[in-house]
């Protein structure tokens, strides 16, 4: 398929991951890829391989915390590729698993959501002007499952995921009227470098697989999937949708 031939697409969280599998899969059906991360390294190295396969792709090194930088990301993509059409906000960070509510340090609560939360609106608020001078777009954000269900030790990261879901419905209603479309995925547990270290473990692992109907953690491609659908036409009618993509998990 060539769903996105010719259009700019920004994908956060590059590095690695859901945002690397997107990147690749974005490329592979015809997009100019911008694969940015804070892994300035990483980006560039997916870069690469994105282009020895004959696709296009720039890197960016990118710190959404910091609004600067994600407007700097914007102006360099419309720069070298004329425009920006889609957008994948995957960047964030994970949350402590072990940890109270009363229990988190000021800072460590503060960073969670400065990143995965207000993070989320830098991207959005500096693509926006972009996208309406390209005569439109397709925003997808990355929540999770976390932002649909909550679980005990998870209060920082349920607390900024529950917020990208809220931000994500509140813009999209904003944003439908100018044409552009924004949309979340709402992952479950997914097979990332960082997660494979947690099912080295078999208890871990078996109590992952427990907590997923059908019986075991996503692949990254398998998201990047439902990532491409919404940011694609072939969603056209879905609007402000926080799509679950967690094996089951918030239908029991």
């Amino acid at each position: 398929m060539s769903r996105f031939q010719d259009k700019s697409v920004i994908v956060t969280g590059a590095a690695s991951g859901i945002g690397r599998a997107a990147a690749m899969a974005f490329a592979a059906e015809g997009a100019m890829v911008m694969v940015a991360d804070q892994n300035g390294a990483g980006a560039h190295a997916v870069a690469d391989a994105i282009r020895a396969l004959g696709q296009r792709a720039q890197s960016f090194r990118v710190d959404i915390a910091e609004y600067g930088q994600c407007a700097a990301l914007v102006q360099y993509t419309v720069q070298r590729f004329g425009g920006l059409h889609v957008a994948f906000n995957n960047a964030g960070i994970p949350g402590s698993l072990t940890k109270k509510v009363h229990e988190y340090e000021l800072e460590e609560w503060n960073r969670m959501i400065t990143v995965n939360l207000t993070g989320a609106f830098h991207c959005i608020k500096a693509e926006v002007p972009a996208m309406l001078a390209s005569g439109g777009g397709t925003i997808v954000n990355t929540a999770s499952v976390a932002g649909l269900v909550a679980a005990p030790h998870m209060a920082s990261y349920a607390s900024a995921k529950h917020g990208v879901v809220g931000l994500t419905r509140a813009a999209a209603l904003d944003l439908i009227p100018l044409g552009i479309r924004v949309n979340a995925i709402c992952p479950g547990a997914v097979r990332t470098a960082m997660l494979e270290q947690a099912l080295a473990v078999p208890e871990i692992l078996a109590k992952i697989n427990a907590s997923h109907p059908i019986g075991r953690s996503a692949d990254a491609n398998e998201v990047a999937r439902v990532v491409l659908f919404l940011a694609s036409e072939e969603s056209s009618f879905v609007v402000g949708h926080a799509l679950a993509v967690d094996g089951g998990v918030v239908a029991q």
